[in-house]
């Protein structure tokens, strides 16, 4: 497998060698490899004549669509900068961040309002994220003819030291951070993918994760390295919807997150189980997956290679495993992917020989590791001291095979009495009861055991306690038989809505200040 140094290369010669191939469809369209293609470079040259020009940058707010990436190809095709921001975003954050890094252009659904811009003292033309086609090749718009792709001479793609993309944190704890990634990380995290799960020529992907996120990006990446196909999914929650599209277009393989195929779990019971000859493979990432629905999805998709990534944007997808080829591993993450490498150190960043009974922190290098952090060499000396190992909070170790074990962040691993305790572990066992819809579990304070779980529960529609469903001795006489006595929640309290990100992580600081 071997390829070239960005994914806008890439996809431009799979466009000469496989011009009918699907490339990216969503709920409204489908295109094939050449569509795209020629898109891709009529935009470049319409965002050429708007002022885009090599490092300027770009701000794209999400739909989850294939107009959004023929912007962020036709973008990196101009050696520009993308920068993504999520569907709906507040207009404080787009001004925020196209403030930070000079936009010359913002794109999405509708303008920043006047009123705001004029406030803000910015100055920022827009583009409708809806004309991503219109300027296509062949095509007349407004007194311009988009010609063919001789009108673009001899074209210069980016080279893998070129800057790609800075990917904004969503800045629940403070100011965002913006990763910068270069073109060539996006190769190295495309190459961890397509290697890690083994992806065929002929891949339909369906990916419903967020593409302004690292992870649905990086498989969409992946896909566009490989010359295989991806399908978009906007909303998750109409699943009649989605199965319609994976029919439609004989997806092989999905992209979810944990929360997500929870909800598929519990809004269409195992109707996975009937692809169970025709999926490939399913990747599951972004956070920790409950070891329930591991042995659940397994059953059900014996067949399927089922992994659990490991990342972070900083370190892109750096640990896999398949776990329907190992089960049994409780909090293993897998081994390190072909362009990353691990190691576990103690508090003052040493190296550590670690096991179950000596914990430390995971870091890794490789060539997918991030370039920097935008605008603050301190943070990025602070994450990268040597340039090399980007180190982390998540508290693990590695065995004597090789295999990686992370139990969660420093902060979110419950010490009681000197035991580590996951969340999550508590997590998946309390989401099977009937009476809850989504929880959190986080570490307080205890006299005695230094901490202690608290559980935070929202109910289902119509449990609560005084229309007769919810009962608390009886909730804690399910948890007794589900958990071991130390895991136990010394607290439990009934919240409205878990705090989540846009991506189905679990805002756990802001339970913190609860």
């Amino acid at each position: 497998m071997k390829f070239y140094p960005s994914i806008i290369e890439n996809l431009a010669r799979h466009a000469i060698n496989n011009p009918e191939k699907l490339c990216l469809a969503d709920e409204r369209k489908a295109l094939t490899y050449k569509e795209v293609w020629d898109s891709v470079c009529g935009l470049a040259m319409e965002l050429g004549r708007r002022g885009v020009k090599r490092e300027s940058c770009v701000v794209v707010e999400c739909n989850q669509s294939v107009d959004y990436m023929i912007f962020v190809f036709a973008i990196q095709l101009l050696k520009a900068i993308f920068v993504p921001l999520e569907k709906n975003a507040a207009t404080s954050r787009v001004l925020e961040i196209s403030g930070d890094t000079e936009a010359v252009l913002h794109v999405g659904a509708k303008p920043i309002p006047e009123a705001e811009l004029a406030e803000s003292g910015l100055t920022i033309p827009h583009m409708d994220i809806r004309e991503a086609c219109s300027y296509a090749f062949g095509t007349e718009r407004d007194g311009v003819f988009y010609g063919s792709i001789e009108d673009l001479q001899v074209i210069d793609f980016p080279q893998a030291k070129n800057v790609a993309e800075i990917l904004f944190s969503t800045g629940t704890t403070g100011k965002s951070k913006g990763i910068v990634l270069t073109h060539g990380n996006d190769i190295a995290l495309a190459e961890d993918v397509c290697f890690g799960v083994k992806m065929k020529p002929d891949n339909v992907e369906m990916i419903p994760m967020p593409t302004s996120h690292s992870h649905g990006l990086r498989r969409t990446y992946a896909n566009m390295a490989n010359g295989s196909s991806v399908v978009f999914v906007d909303n998750l929650m109409l699943l009649k919807r989605v199965f319609a599209m994976m029919d439609e277009y004989g997806v092989t393989s999905m992209d979810l997150s944990p929360s997500m195929l929870t909800m598929i779990f519990k809004l269409s019971k195992d109707r996975l189980e009937e692809y169970a000859d025709v999926m490939d493979y399913i990747q599951i990432g972004s956070a920790p997956l409950p070891e329930d629905d591991k042995e659940h999805i397994s059953r059900i998709l014996p067949k399927t290679r089922l992994y659990n990534f490991y990342g972070s944007t900083e370190a892109g997808c750096s640990c896999l495993m398949d776990f329907n080829e190992a089960p049994g591993k409780v909090g293993c993450i897998g081994k390190p992917a072909v362009n990353a490498h691990f190691i576990v150190v103690d508090e003052n960043k040493n190296e550590i020989k670690s096991s179950p009974d000596n914990l430390g922190f995971l870091a890794s290098s490789g060539a997918i590791n991030m370039k920097e952090y935008f605008k603050a060499p301190e943070l990025t000396k602070e994450a990268m001291p040597d340039g090399d190992y980007i180190y982390t909070k998540d508290l693990g170790y590695i065995d004597e095979d090789g295999f990686v074990y992370m139990l969660g962040r420093k902060d979110d691993v419950i010490n009681y009495g000197g035991i580590k305790i996951s969340p999550e572990e508590i997590e998946s066992q309390v989401i099977k009861n009937k009476w809850i819809r989504d929880c959190a579990c986080i570490p307080v304070k205890d006299p005695m055991t230094g901490q202690a779980p608290k559980l935070f529960i929202a109910l289902e529609k119509g449990c609560t306690s005084e229309e007769g469903g919810y009962d608390e001795k009886a909730f804690r006489g399910f948890l007794a038989k589900a958990l071991d006595a130390n895991k136990q929640p010394k607290f439990i309290e009934i919240i409205e809505e878990i705090p989540r990100t846009f991506n189905g992580k679990i805002r756990r600081n802001e339970l913190m200040n609860h």
